[in-house]
């Protein structure tokens, strides 16, 4: 799914989740973004079982690409309704960045919110799923190999359990997300703003890769690792399940919400 967003900024963060450490880190993006008195980059943000992928509304050129097993905490932030916020480790190395967009409204913070932990569920899933069918594959080899090896033959080769071949590929269109847009406007290190834009072609999925090994460290230390923490209410996640896509984008009419580019 796709969401046109605004891109506000990002900055370190010490801890992988926690709301108050979430707020902290939005609020000096926020300011770092007014002080810099920019116009924030317009950016599309795609949510698959994958990942999370950004490009630029205006080129459609790639900014930044996040592999779903890095994200570990998303939010509408609660001081500035109006900020959909994630946690993800770099992939260039063990930091854990904090990076916060603008949405039209909080309705479409929310739905960006649950979006991306409805594709984390899905993958991890999937990952379960994969798990278990390779273990009974193994299981049926080693049983095969013992009856075979203990002299009994049989003129009807072992039958193989069905191999599932789907992929997270297939998983996409369980988990469409809105567009996000983003902007890069930092003074201090920690908030050193990213590229514009990579080439599509040196796009390298890395989830195959790391998928195993991450959701395995989840599994074993959390009690529902399937669940993104999130900083959503029971309530909130109920109004935002009964909302449409079209409900994103309409203005609110219970408040005086102006247009001004930070009247959060």
């Amino acid at each position: 799914m796709l969401f046109s967003l605004k891109y506000l900024g990002m900055t370190l963060v010490e801890q992988p989740k926690g709301e108050e450490l979430s707020a902290a880190a939005v609020k000096r993006i926020v300011a770092t973004a007014k002080a810099s008195g920019k116009k924030l980059q317009k950016v599309t943000l795609k949510v698959t079982p994958r990942g999370i992928i950004l490009t630029d509304s205006i080129t459609n050129q790639l900014i930044e690409n996040v592999s779903i097993y890095r994200i570990s905490y998303c939010t509408a932030d609660k001081m500035h309704g109006k900020v959909f916020a994630y946690i993800a480790q770099s992939q260039h190395n063990e930091n854990l960045e904090c990076h916060a967009f603008l949405c039209t409204k909080r309705k479409m913070a929310q739905a960006v919110t649950l979006t991306v932990a409805q594709a984390f569920k899905v993958a991890f899933e999937f990952w379960q799923v994969s798990k278990e069918e390779k273990e009974k594959r193994e299981k049926a080899s080693q049983e095969g190999g013992d009856v075979l090896g203990g002299g009994r033959l049989d003129s009807t080769p072992l039958s193989k359990n069905p191999v599932a071949t789907g992929n997270l590929l297939d998983l996409e269109e369980m988990t469409k997300a809105p567009l996000s847009t983003v902007s890069a406007n930092t003074t201090n290190a920690d908030e050193a703003p990213r590229p514009q834009a990579l080439n599509n072609s040196g796009v390298v999925w890395e989830l195959d890769d790391g998928l195993d090994e991450a959701f395995s460290r989840l599994a074993q230390s959390r009690t529902n690792p399937q669940v993104l923490d999130t900083g959503l209410t029971a309530q909130d996640i109920h109004y935002a399940q009964c909302l449409s896509p079209v409900d994103w984008d309409q203005p609110d009419t219970s408040s005086a919400e102006q247009d001004d580019l930070f009247s959060f």
